[in-house]
Order: structure tokens, then sequence, then C-alpha cells
């Protein structure tokens, strides 16, 4: 492996951590405790595991951290309930209502109606719509943790065309519009792609930055790129493997074929993934000081 080409997610996860873990401090004197808190419904394996990285994240930077578990046959009304009672419980900053949900349970209502002012995942359409204007309230995790890995390792996206393969309200819409806007890391021109797009490779050829999305397993070969493009895989896929887990996980990118050929290029593992705990961290912090009229900035 070609150690120059790779973004290391994991260090710049730290990165955030530590500029977090001080935030946390000097919140903490000013008499603000940053808490999150998460709610589990049912016992989907993969929710299990982001679950106990969140509650584990929290504790190493001093965030208070509460998760709550709830039955599989737990009712929509339930639950809303219980969003209810934290959203006017002031000590609760965070509120992150872990997904997929049960089927009986409408995922965009329970969405809407968590407080837009403790929403840390940035779901709330409220906060859709700040970030659309330009004026986010908190930034989305994962994309947010895009933009963090192009800035640590200095990749201008100024006039750059950015490709992102991939539409979900959870990296490919947001991610859109964080990289469109007039700020220093944004000012790019971004080209949406999915699976109903007409000759997409002629389109991906043609990215400064690609930014794969799409949730199939080793999409993106290299004979869809060109040499100088910048590679940000956002998929975790599992496939067959002949090891003790009988799986290995791999991104939406053919990482393999793709790697010796263009400039740079985030792992998987490693790469995003450890993005979206450290954005979702800061978005706690950052929500507990706006609470209290604070501005992490000025402290």
């Amino acid at each position: 492996m070609s150690e120059d080409k790779i973004l290391n997610g994991k260090e710049v996860a730290q990165a955030v951590k530590d500029r977090v873990k001080v935030q946390v401090e000097k919140l903490k004197e000013k008499g603000v405790n940053p808490q999150l808190t998460v709610v589990l419904v049912g016992e989907d394996p993969a929710s299990q595991v982001y679950v106990r990285m969140k509650g584990k994240a929290c504790e190493k930077l001093g965030i208070l951290s509460n998760t709550i578990r709830l039955d599989e046959s737990t009712s929509e009304d339930e639950l809303l309930s219980l969003i209810d009672k934290l959203n006017t419980d002031v000590s609760v900053h965070g509120i992150l209502v872990q997904l997929p949900l049960p089927k009986q349970i409408d995922e965009q209502k329970v969405i809407e109606f968590i407080n837009p002012k403790k929403d840390v995942d940035c779901f709330h359409p409220h906060n859709v719509g700040l970030l659309v204007n330009g004026a986010p309230y908190v930034l989305p995790c994962t994309p947010a943790g895009v933009v963090e890995i192009l800035k640590y390792y200095k990749i201008s996206t100024e006039g750059k065309h950015v490709v992102i393969v991939g539409r979900s309200n959870i990296v490919g819409k947001p991610a859109a519009n964080l990289l469109i806007q007039k700020n220093r890391f944004a000012n790019a021109t971004v080209t949406v792609a999915h699976s109903r797009t007409k000759d997409l490779n002629a389109i991906t050829k043609q990215a400064d930055i690609l930014i794969a999305a799409m949730g199939v397993a080793q999409f993106i070969k290299k004979e869809m790129l060109n040499p100088e493009c910048t590679v940000i895989d956002v998929g975790t896929n599992r496939i067959d493997a002949d090891n003790e887990k009988g799986y290995r996980l791999v991104g939406d990118v053919d990482f393999d074929n793709v790697m010796p050929y263009v400039q740079k290029i985030t792992p998987v593992p490693g790469g995003v993934g450890p993005m979206t705990i450290a954005m979702l961290m800061q978005n706690t912090v950052t929500v507990a000081a706006r609470q209290n009229d604070l501005l992490l900035e000025e402290l």
C-alpha cells in the first residue's frame, strides 16, 4: 500500500476528538456538562455496535452519555412520548435515535419530533433547511467528516468539480449542500450522480474529487476515474471472506484496483468511518454550547 496516497481517517478523527476534549473542558468551566442521549429500539446487531462506539467516544472526551434501550415491539407513541420528555429535559443537550427503527415506527415522524436544537444528526427538516441556506445550526456528521479529511490534508475544494455518487439524505444530498456553500472549505462545483444517471463513467471521469456513497460494494473502478482524482469512499459493505468472521469490510470503491491509479484515497475501514463518530461528538458539544448561549470559538 502506498502510504503517501492514503487519507487516514483515524488520524483526522483523533485530531477532531482532541479539539472536542478541550472544548468540553472549557464548557465545564462555565458550568455546562455536555450530555448525549442515544435511544436504541430493538436488537439490530450493527446498531448495537454503533451505539457502544458512541458511548465509548463520549466517555473518553468527558461527555455525559446515556443510552436508553427499548424493546423491538415498542410502539411509535411510546417512542414519541420518550422523545417528548428528552426534548424538555434541560440536562440533555443532544438526542440521537439510532436508525433503522422497527417497521411499526415511522422514521421520518420520529426525526421531525426531535427538538431541532437537540438534533445532533442534522436530520430534522429545520436543520436541513438551515444547511441549504448556508447558516447551519449543526453539520451532518458524515459529510462534515469528509470535509474535515479534505481540510486536514489540505485538499482544496475551491472551484473543483466534486462528483458525488449517491443521493441519500444521510450522505449524498447533505454533502452536496455542504460543498456548494460560499466558504473557504466549499465553493465546489458539485454533480450528484445516482442509479438513474446516464453514462455515469463520463461524469465520474470529470471528477477532481469523487465521493462514493451508493452502498454497492467495490462499484467504482479505475476505468471510471481520471488519474488526478482524489477519492473519498463513504461505503461500508460486508463481503464473504475466508477468515474467522466469514466476511471482510470493503467500500464502494474497488480499493486495490483504484489506489495505484489516483492521487489520494480513503481506505475502508479506517477512512470516513471514524469521522462520523468524531463529528457526532463535535455536534454534541456545539449544541450544548448553543443551548447555553455560548460560542465554542469564543471560549
